[in-house]
């Protein structure tokens, strides 16, 4: 799921409120400058309150600023992290 959410998390198998969720964080990310109020009652029907969007929006820029700071720094992850969910994991016998 993550991996098809990470490609394209609108052909992804999610549901209609983390779609919405996920499309205004795309606005956050790229258009920022054009959030109006029509995009906070675009959520409410999906059960976010204003605090819940606020938080989507801080933790978009949030993610927007470490990657532009790890890019533009050339920081690569650790190979540990940088394999977390990508490999299974050993089952406990």
């Amino acid at each position: 799921m993550a991996d098809q959410v990470a490609v394209n998390y609108r052909k992804a198998d999610i549901s209609p409120r983390q779609r919405a969720m996920l499309d205004f964080a795309m606005k956050v990310c790229l258009r920022s400058q054009e959030i109006a109020e029509a995009d906070f009652e675009a959520l409410h029907p999906y059960g976010f309150d204003d605090e819940d969007i606020w938080d989507i929006a801080a933790i978009t820029a949030f993610f927007g600023l470490s990657n532009r700071m790890a890019s533009f720094s050339n920081m690569m992850p650790n190979p540990e992290f940088y394999l977390m969910g990508r490999v299974p994991r050993e089952k406990k016998a």
